[in-house]
Parts: C-alpha cells; structure tokens; sequence
C-alpha cells in the first residue's frame, strides 16, 4: 500500500507542491511563483494556465526530488487561495477571463448597491458573509457581464464556475471531477452553510445559473484521479479545502475555542466555534471550518487583506529593503520614541472595518523617520489587525473568553521571532509556533490521508501536534495601551466610511 501523500498548495503569489511521508513529515518540496497581474488600481488577476501550468510543474518536481513514482502516492490533497474566480469552458477547459483574486475590489460598486436594496441581511443569514467584493459571487457577475457572450453561454450549460480548487480539479482529472468541498463553497456568496448546500434564492441574486456550480462534498472525499499521462500513472485526489482552513485543521484546532491565525500576503484568523454556526455582530465573518462524515464545523473569521504584503512593498514598491528578512532587524534597530503607524490598506480594509475604498496610510513621519521605523511599522501593523479581529471575536462568543488564549500562528512571516514576540504583547496573550511550519499543506495532506486510511482520526492528529517556540507577552501594560490607542487613531483617519 501507498503511504506518501502530496499537498498541492496553490496559493496568491506562488504554488508549492510537497511530499509528505505518512507520519505528516515533510519528504520534497517544490515551488514556482507566478506573475501578478493589476489591469487597474484595485483590480488583481492572474492568468489561469499560469496556476494550472506551475501546478503540475511542482507536483513532478516535487515526486522526482522525494524518488517517487505515482503508484507510491496514496493520494493527492489541494489546498487553494480561496474567493479566487475562474470561468471556463466546459468542452475545452479554457477561461474564458483571467482569474480575479480574493484582493480584488473592482465590484465595489456593485456591493455598494446590493446593500441599498436592502438584501445583505438575507445575504449574509445564510452565508455567514458580508457583501464585500472579497467573495466570489460579485466576480463570477462581473465575469458574466463584462465578457461577451458569457452570460448567454452560461444560461445555455456551456461554461463552468469554480474557485482554485474546482479549476485544478477539473484539469487534473481531464473534466471527470467538477466538485468543490464545503470549505471553499462556504466562501463564494452562493452557499447557505447551514445547508451545506447551493441555494437558489442567492443564485438569483447573482444571476448564476445552477449549471455552472460544482458539487459540494466533504473536506475528506473521493475527488477522482488524475490524467494518467500527468504524473505517470493516475494519482487519487481525496482532500481539499481552502487554505484557511487547511491550516486550521493542519494546527489540529479541532476543539471549540481553539484559534490559529495564517500570516501570509494576507492573515487569516480562525476561532473553532463547533457544531453551530456563531452570528456575527461585529463584522466578522462566520464560516465552514472543515466538514467530515457530512458534519460540518463552524468557525468565526477575521480576514486581513494585507500582511506580508506591507512587507513586499517596502522590497518592491519602496526598495528600502532588500529582503523580507531584512525587516525583523530594522525593526529591533528603530527608534522606540518614534510612532509611526502604517495601516495597510492597498486594497480596502477587511475585518472588522470592511471598508473596500480605504487606502494605505502612514502617520507620524518625521525628518527622523527612517526605512528602520518602516520596516517596525509594517510588522507592528499585523499585530494590530490581529488584536482588532481578537477583540471583535471576543464580543462575538464569550466562550472566546478564557479558552481562546492561545494563538496558534503559522505562514511565512511567524519565522521572525520579532514579529511574534511584538504580537503576544499587543494581544497580551501567548502565541505558540509549531515545529512544522508548513500548516496549511500540512491540513490538506491530512485529510487526503484521513480519507484513504494513511492518517489517524482527529483525535489522535491533535495529540502529535509539536510546538516549536511560545512566546509569552512581556510589554508593560501601559505601553500597550498607548500603541494600541495610537493605532485606533490611525485608523479612524483612514477610514472612508461611518
């Protein structure tokens, strides 16, 4: 029996593929990154043969750097950048428009005008969203709209809807598979997650027609099997689910009011709520964390937009840093006197403000404000996004209150030991990094080897979960308090609506 597994982890800026022993530890990897494309301000795609073509490049990569042959995989787990929309043609499998990014806003407008009718109480009772340009029911609309002839071909059966997921599915097993998991469906606007189902009152909303949806199935499922001529044999694909939420069950957050908080381009912060679905009533988002068995568990989200990404600009777009390892030293070399807050809104402001026309600002520059003072302030402005999310789940389900204080973290950015120790002081509560850092690829290796016997239940996952470092929140109180008031200030001057 084959006991390798291999993680396809897709994700904003790069798609990685890694081979994982049976024991979950890391055998191969291999990663490709791939161009970003920004028609207008706001506006992010990328071209999706670009994300077809770096998958299957990593997967054999990443099989010939471990010495593997298919028949020594047992299965295949993708986990993807999630709300990301591509539309394609059922016969040939070609989109039909490039694929428009969770970042971008260019149907802002049309948010903006669903909420004056009236429709986002309704909207957001079923989905647990907001109407937000973040999720991928405005896209596929915009798609529809904008391309010519697309809605006409799509109200005749002849195009296909899906996110990442559903895309690399449908190429890799030749079109046999057109499905998503619960995950993935939970973020699209279209979804009623109590259901667990597609629902018809939303499709109209959108104008989607039903033929265009994938089939919905669990997180750990039979997916298929890919084209033999891809990887030299046909390979089971028997996990999904979107990167969040991979790393939500790659941390083992499997208990209510366990939390884990993802720092990549974005940041992503879970909090496990169970068997329910928790409304929000501080802008959160309520979501599908994983579904197994056809039982689906419930998660509050906060979703900030940007992260690593405040990290890339100073490299790309200011060039004060050389490398994105440069900034944990600036930081502990910049004046403490001065407070220089960014908040990092290039794209809109996510949780809890919501506020898509927002833009990035920088306050308390001075003739002594230096690449140093940058660099803390674009470190600094993650921990404060994320005590804002803490804070607003908090009020949300007082359960949070007393079990959530630990934060699990993981993403590139949980490296720096800086930026980890700055977090635990703002939020005043400890962080733990685990030992394998690879968490999101690491949750969708699981649930493929979950599903075809390679990896334990739940239960016993959870108990092998290592830590690496906790960090332990050492700033006075006082100095706490102040920062934190300076950057509520900061924000309440970026901020375009009431």
């Amino acid at each position: 029996m084959p006991t390798h597994l291999i993680a396809i982890d897709q994700g904003t800026t790069s798609t990685r593929a890694i081979v994982f022993a049976a024991d979950l530890s890391v055998v191969a990897v291999a990663q490709a990154e791939f161009p970003q494309h920004y028609p207008l301000s706001g506006w992010v795609e990328h071209d999706p043969e670009d994300l077809w073509s770096t998958t299957v490049d990593t997967v054999r990569r990443a099989m010939a750097k471990a010495g593997l042959a298919a028949a020594d995989i047992a299965a295949i787990g993708i986990t993807n950048q999630r709300e990301t929309t591509v539309v394609w043609d059922k016969t040939t499998g070609r989109a039909v428009h490039n694929a428009i990014v969770w970042q971008d806003r260019r149907t802002a407008e049309f948010c903006a005008g669903l909420k004056a009718e009236g429709v986002e109480p309704m909207v957001t009772a079923k989905t647990g969203l907001i109407l937000d340009p973040y999720f991928s029911a405005t896209k596929l609309a915009y798609v529809l709209d904008h391309v010519d002839g697309a809605r006409a071909r799509a109200e005749r059966g002849e195009l296909a809807f899906g996110t990442v997921d559903t895309f690399l599915m449908w190429r890799l097993t030749g079109g046999a598979t057109f499905a998503t998991d619960a995950t993935n469906a939970a973020r699209t606007l279209l979804c009623d997650i109590r259901t667990g189902a597609w629902d018809d009152e939303l499709m109209r909303l959108f104008r989607v027609p039903a033929s265009m949806l994938p089939e919905i199935r669990d997180s750990a499922a039979d997916f298929g099997t890919t084209l033999p001529e891809l990887f030299g044999g046909p390979i089971r694909i028997a996990g999904v689910a979107g990167d969040q939420q991979a790393a939500t069950v790659g941390q083992a957050c499997f208990t209510p009011g366990m939390m884990k908080s993802t720092y990549g381009t974005g940041a992503f912060a879970l909090l496990n709520t169970g068997d329910a679905p928790v409304a929000s009533n501080n802008r959160l988002l309520t979501t599908i964390a994983y579904q197994l068995g056809g039982k689906r568990t419930y998660a509050l989200e906060g979703a900030i937009f940007v992260a690593g990404a405040a990290v890339q600009w100073l490299r790309d777009g200011l060039g004060v840093i050389r490398t994105a390892a440069e900034t944990a030293a600036f930081a502990a070399a910049s004046d403490p006197t001065q407070d220089v807050y960014l908040v990092p809104a290039f794209t809109g402001l996510g949780a809890p403000w919501w506020d898509p026309d927002a833009r990035g600002a920088l306050y308390g520059l001075s003739r002594g404000t230096t690449p140093r003072e940058l660099a803390r302030a674009a470190l600094e402005s993650v921990g404060y996004q994320t005590r804002d999310l803490l804070d607003a789940m908090r009020r949300d389900w007082p359960d949070a209150d007393g079990t959530a204080t630990v934060l699990r973290v993981d993403g590139g950015m949980v490296a720096s030991d800086w930026t980890l120790q700055f977090l635990a002081d703002v939020l005043d509560a400890p962080v733990d990094r685990p030992e394998v850092l690879e968490t999101t690829a690491v949750g969708a290796a699981y649930l493929a080897g979950l599903q075809t016997g390679v990896c334990p239940e739940p239960s016993v996952f959870a108990e092998r979960w290592k830590l690496d470092r906790r960090f332990e929140p050492a700033m006075p109180a006082e100095q706490r308090e102040r920062k934190l008031a300076g950057w509520a200030r900061a924000v309440r001057r970026t901020l375009t609506t009431d």
